[in-house]
């Protein structure tokens, strides 16, 4: 058992799919497989059943994923405890708001764990190195390195009516309370889509948005990302097939401070891993 084994097992747990669990520690599929299949061989039991959409966790996971943590977290410890002091260079990193925690987590931890670099982050609109966005939200002179693409899903309090169904029309949300959030880059494109609805609240947050829709307020239309996980909501598919790409995005004309460079190039390395296998990471020029 090693720390790397520990490292991917607990990106599995946190995303519940091993191809995502992959793309977040920048290496093939086939890698993140063999380190479980290790792991569970060395412990003698079972720790992810695998089905059609990912991998559900098992007892035994539950369990060694507190111990995982632990270790994992003590070694970062250790591997900082004689470093020295040295002059840091400030990366500014902008972030769209309706970025989920978990993926928000794995893309800033390559950019933590480095000592010679002082993360600041700002809002997407604000001056930055570079920024994580939505496609959408591109400017004409910027590179994007796609990181995912994920489709927008209804989250409802559990016991609205509505979760009888498996698919929502828009005509099921015509007349339904809405919460509306403020930084939703398809907002436009949801407002054209049910005019007549009334809005029930408006979600300064991602986090508010679900906090209100499992109190009860109303519904929200989000990214499945966001909705992913979260206990006391209902998530269901909506029949406006409407998707996001996030992805890096850095101006070609500013030089990139290292620890960017890094980064990027990590993003680019998993491209040509995606090449070799049929669900790796891409990435592309604009």
């Amino acid at each position: 058992m090693d720390i790397r084994e520990l490292r991917y097992f607990a990106a599995v747990y946190r995303e519940r799919n091993l191809t995502a669990a992959a793309r977040s520690c920048f290496v093939s599929q086939p890698s993140i497989s063999t380190a479980i299949t290790n792991l569970e061989a060395e412990l003698g039991t079972t720790l992810f059943i695998r089905h059609k959409k990912g991998v559900a966790p098992t007892a035994s996971a539950e369990q060694f994923h507190t111990v995982a943590r632990r270790i994992i977290d003590e070694a970062d410890a250790a591997r900082k405890l004689f470093r020295k002091p040295s002059t840091k260079t400030t990366v500014t990193l902008g972030l769209m708001r309706t970025l989920d925690v978990p993926r928000t987590i794995a893309l800033l931890k390559p950019l933590t764990a480095r000592n010679d670099i002082a993360l600041r982050l700002v809002g997407s609109d604000e001056r930055a190195d570079a920024r994580i966005i939505s496609k959408s939200m591109l400017d004409d002179e910027e590179h994007f390195v796609p990181l995912w693409s994920e489709r927008y899903v209804a989250a409802l309090p559990p016991s609205h009516p509505l979760t009888l169904k498996d698919k929502l029309r828009a005509a099921d949300l015509a007349d339904v309370a809405m919460i509306d959030r403020c930084h939703c880059e398809q907002s436009a494109f949801f407002g054209r889509a049910s005019q007549r609805r009334p809005s029930a609240a408006i979600a300064q947050s991602e986090d508010w948005a679900m906090a209100l829709v499992a109190a009860g307020v109303g519904i929200a239309i989000v990214p499945e990302g966001v909705a992913k996980g979260v206990s006391d909501i209902a998530v269901r598919e909506i029949e406006v097939k409407v998707k996001r790409e996030v992805g890096l995005a850095y101006r070609a004309s500013v030089p990139l401070t290292d620890a960017l460079k890094d980064l990027v190039g990590k993003l680019q390395r998993g491209r040509a891993t995606s090449r070799r296998a049929p669900q790796g990471l891409t990435g592309r020029r604009k």
